[in-house]
């Protein structure tokens, strides 16, 4: 394999709606408060990288259903934007579940993402096809991601140039899970470096969205 470079260019990852989960369960944050450049860059310089581009995915729900969130995320990726980050979004589905509290049962309606893992998963492979970085860091831990992870290793391989894989997770006592994506090198996120790079400002809409 090629000699490596001497400066390791690393490209983002976020699937939003999966690390928030995370650090919601991990270290109680009930929003998703992270500033993903902020983060980003912490993670690189703990492991000597250069952070590049950041790619921000998650899926919106419609205004009928929830006009805040709607409101909220719509603030947010213009804010995201103009920090010069490529945002990706994709509409929320639902799916309806029964509910049973108390012995009482009830129809609920569950969320769900169609489409971000299989978005991530694409341009990992190519963004690493076009050499646009030495490590990809990846902030999710959606299992399914791991095929992709061992594309870009056997891409890695028929280019003769080394490639990282990287999976970074929040990581702590509460984590309800405690390992990263397979087929990558895993970077734990404890809490008090977690809590370094949140974004202070509130995008919840100040008046109805129209």
């Amino acid at each position: 394999m090629a000699g490596e470079p001497r400066t390791k260019y690393a490209m983002a990852f976020f699937d939003g709606q999966n690390l928030f989960q995370h650090a919601m369960k991990a270290f109680g944050h009930f929003h998703p408060n992270y500033d993903p450049k902020k983060l980003h860059a912490m993670v690189c310089a703990k492991m000597g990288w250069t952070p590049n581009l950041v790619r921000f995915y998650t899926g919106v729900p419609a205004y009928a259903r929830d006009p805040m969130w709607t409101g909220y995320w719509g603030n947010r990726v213009l804010a995201m934007k103009r920090a010069g980050i490529h945002v990706t979004t994709r509409p929320l589905r639902y799916h309806e579940e029964e509910l049973t509290v108390d012995g009482v049962t009830k129809t609920v309606f569950v969320p769900q993402e169609k489409g971000v893992d299989i978005r991530i998963a694409l341009d990992l492979v190519s963004c690493a096809l076009a050499g646009q970085f030495d490590v990809a860091v990846i902030y999710s831990q959606d299992q399914d991601l791991g095929e992709a992870a061992r594309e870009v290793r056997e891409i890695s391989k028929k280019l003769d140039r080394e490639i990282i894989v990287a999976c970074a997770f929040p990581f702590g006592p509460n984590a309800s899970v405690k390992r990263g994506i397979d087929k990558t090198d895993w970077i734990r996120i404890e809490e008090a470096d977690y809590n370094t790079c949140l974004d202070p400002y509130d995008y919840r809409p100040k008046k109805p969205v129209s």
